[in-house]
């Protein structure tokens, strides 16, 4: 059985520890954005947001200064921490903190334990908490029997905590790869057709610009032209001057242009993203839908945006049924089957995780 001698936090003894006696922290080279060239394989550009493991986005380039991987930054404004496996870039007031004991699951573990450390500061502490005042503070860390730091705890509880975690996806995705166990011809053997977008889409229509200053903070997500993180560039709870859209797919009309995502929860959108919604259509559908939409990044570029008109002018080329109209249903079941594919794929290395 797995987990038979399962480490909990209370078996170990704890101690409290001023950071800069155990760790380096130290200021990041500030890099600003306008100054930057995004490149979809390019570095990792870490910023103070809260989301995407701090990574706003990747840039061109390798004259840089970077932070080392394998450590934690810091956001000063947001007093947020985050693993960094990889080197990385860092915008404005972003300090990293590092050991040469860290690793990912020890590095996890301590992210943990520093954002602890804050908790009795307040945001109004936490939005002024610089590398100085980081390293004056103290964080709580399981001891060994000589009292230092036990890194061997850490990495062997986050490296539990994990498999515990990769049993759920398994339990879960073998019982949805029941449920879509048939089998579908593949798409090359399917006729496909040329058709508007506006036949195809009953709406068609562009977000509404919202300047920065504007923002209130909320549980809203804020979807604009970024190609990371689903389209998500915030959270936000403005009522007014807003539109909204639920279960359908947003195309970025600027900024990264072409790429398109779904989203099954409301959103608020941005003036840089184009909802696009379809009649009767599932997860599936649209899931399929923002594949084929997708291409349009080949045609546009950041110089070039997709305008209204534009837009409305595109074509799109989907699987028809045999009268010509678009074969919905198919599609739905296509990525429900593509979905079990890639599942049973990824679930293969996770079982080999989880009993080593």
């Amino acid at each position: 059985m797995i987990m038979e001698n399962r480490i909990s936090l209370d078996q170990v003894k704890w101690s409290k520890f001023k950071v800069s006696d155990i760790f380096t922290v130290e200021n990041s080279k500030p890099y600003h954005k306008d100054r930057l060239e995004q490149y979809k394989y390019g570095v990792p550009y870490i910023t103070r947001t809260s989301l995407n493991n701090g990574l706003e986005d990747t840039i061109k380039g390798s004259d840089f200064k970077f932070n080392k991987r394998d450590s934690i930054s810091l956001g000063a404004e947001n007093a947020d921490f985050f693993y960094q496996p990889y080197n990385y870039i860092a915008g404005n007031k972003m300090y990293s903190i590092s050991h040469p004991e860290i690793n990912k699951s020890i590095g996890l573990f301590l992210v943990q334990a520093f954002r602890s450390s804050i908790k009795d500061c307040g945001f109004g502490y936490g939005k002024g908490l610089t590398g100085t005042r980081m390293k004056d503070r103290l964080v709580m860390l399981p001891i060994d029997s000589e009292g230092k730091p036990n890194w061997s705890f850490m990495e062997q509880y986050i490296k539990q905590e994990q498999k515990k975690a990769a049993r759920k996806v398994i339990d879960y995705y073998e019982q949805k790869i029941l449920e879509t166990a048939f089998d579908l011809v593949g798409l090359e053997n399917v006729e496909w057709r040329e058709f508007p977008f506006n036949k195809i889409f009953r709406k068609i229509q562009r977000g509404k610009r919202l300047k920065k200053a504007d923002h209130i903070d909320g549980y809203t997500p804020y979807i604009s032209s970024t190609a990371m993180n689903n389209g998500l560039d915030g959270f936000i709870g403005n009522k007014d001057g807003v539109r909204k859209f639920s279960n359908n797919i947003s195309i970025a009309n600027s900024g990264s242009v072409g790429a398109c995502f779904y989203h099954e929860y409301e959103y608020i959108a941005s003036d840089h993203v184009t909802s696009l919604s379809i009649d009767n259509a599932d997860k599936y559908i649209y899931l399929f839908m923002s594949t084929i939409v997708r291409r349009l990044e080949e045609k546009y570029s950041f110089n070039r945006e997709i305008n209204d008109k534009r837009i409305r002018q595109e074509k799109i080329i989907l699987p028809v049924d045999e009268n010509g109209n678009p074969h919905w249903e198919y599609m739905s079941q296509f990525m429900q089957n593509l979905e079990a594919e890639k599942v049973q794929e990824v679930l293969e290395p996770i079982y080999i995780y989880i009993y080593i």
